[in-house]
């Protein structure tokens, strides 16, 4: 789930920085810093403004100032039980990993309907019914999070497709590879 966060950074900048565009390389550094970036808790999407800059305070012994910066960020939590759209990275005979953006998922077999199975002669490497659901390296997946687990840096979930108005459904699928 998406939301709007106020967050805040301490950012140093080299003496070699200092003049009238401070406050504009500061703003650049942060972008650089942040957006994309993963705290364990939540991703962050996109940094909106910048709405407080610190004075700052040279560093003893360095000669580097740091700055403290309140900004407004759109973060983006995964929680236990949201439904995701995904796209599959990897098949194996144990399960499925895939790509919800920047998380990723893994799908046991467990998770998966029994009547999909775990086709070992096919290539590439799929789960099928032999029908019209084909789940392989490239599919869009709708993907239920079990659970997520958080490190210092990074966060990886589990999911299933085991319920209704999961998995690879082209026609519920369809139109998402169209707007990719």
């Amino acid at each position: 789930m998406f939301f709007l966060h106020n967050l805040e950074r301490t950012v140093t900048l080299h003496p070699s920085f200092f003049g009238p565009r401070t406050k504009e390389y500061l703003t650049t550094r942060l972008l650089e810093d942040v957006e994309g970036t993963c705290t364990g808790q939540y991703y962050i999407i996109c940094v909106l403004d910048s709405f407080l800059i610190s004075e700052g305070r040279v560093v003893p012994g360095s000669g580097v100032a740091e700055y403290t910066i309140q900004y407004r960020a759109v973060v983006w939590r995964p929680f236990k039980g949201e439904t995701v759209d995904a796209i599959v990275t990897s098949v194996n005979q144990m399960g499925v990993f895939a790509d919800v953006g920047p998380l990723p998922v893994f799908v046991s077999n467990h998770l998966i309907p029994p009547d999909i199975k775990w086709d070992p002669n096919a290539t590439p490497p799929q789960y099928t019914d032999n029908k019209d659901q084909v789940i392989e390296k490239g599919t869009h997946l709708r993907i239920k999070l079990i659970g997520t687990r958080s490190d210092v840096g990074s966060m990886f979930a589990i999911g299933s497709v085991k319920e209704d108005f999961l998995g690879s459904d082209p026609l519920i699928l369809g139109k998402i590879a169209q707007t990719l």
